[in-house]
């Protein structure tokens, strides 16, 4: 492992040691360093072209054990699942689980950005995939540490009847029993920036008030609010 800075290959094999790949695992150095490297840190050297090949990564990925693991599953369920997997939400968690903001280079700018932290996040974890991808050409130094997150999250998808698209399942359960769609309005009731309780939501039907939720974004917290909802109604049935 030869990189400019020895501080920075303390950093990387740390992570390397989170994920729980041997030491002695034949990575390409370079390319993790370069896959946690912000374009904001870099305009040249940064993760962005690793990130396009490591959403291939992730895809195939979560194919592989999906395929493996539901060998009965309809392809349509195949890929309501994994587009949930590979979803930007996911892989910000599954990133923050590991600590990737404390190994990602970027502006003091950028990072101050809350707003964006979560696609910063997903995409430094689709360019580390890459670089691990790279540096074998085979899943070996993936699928170890990433299965185990795919297949909890997969159970708890194929269990959830709303597929964790509460808007959605909110809106076809609606239309098919009350005939009408519901609305929602959202305020912004935080003021950090990024905070989780930064807007709020509410959702009515029919002009009746069904519920509110809080989210870091007008999305997130249309679909708290289509959470609360979609729950409230299906208990009432």
């Amino acid at each position: 492992m030869s990189l400019i800075y020895p501080g920075r290959q303390k950093e990387l094999k740390k992570l390397i040691e989170k994920l729980g790949l041997p030491e002695n695992s034949s990575i390409k150095w370079h390319l993790l360093d370069l896959a946690l490297t912000h374009s904001s840190a870099s305009a040249k050297a940064n993760y962005e072209q690793l990130e396009f090949v490591g959403d291939a990564v992730v895809r195939l990925t979560a194919s592989e054990l999906l395929f493996e693991i539901y060998p009965d599953c309809p392809v349509g369920e195949f890929a309501a699942i994994r587009s949930i997997l590979v979803s930007d939400r996911i892989l910000a968690k599954i990133a923050e689980s590991y600590g990737f903001d404390r190994y990602l280079i970027v502006s003091s700018s950028a990072a101050s950005d809350k707003t964006g932290a979560e696609s910063r996040l997903a995409d430094a974890l689709e360019a580390v995939l890459a670089a691990l991808y790279l540096s074998s050409h085979t899943l070996e130094l993936i699928r170890p540490w990433l299965d185990p997150h795919f297949q909890r999250l997969a159970t708890e998808i194929r269990s959830d009847p709303a597929r964790q698209n509460y808007k959605a399942a909110l809106q076809e359960l609606t239309q098919g029993k009350y005939k009408t769609l519901p609305k929602y309005t959202v305020k912004e009731t935080g003021t950090v920036q990024g905070g989780e309780d930064r807007f709020t939501a509410e959702v009515r039907l029919q002009e009746e008030l069904l519920a509110w939720g809080k989210g870091r974004s007008i999305k997130a917290a249309e679909q708290a609010a289509a959470q609360a909802a979609f729950n409230k109604l299906v208990s009432s049935q």
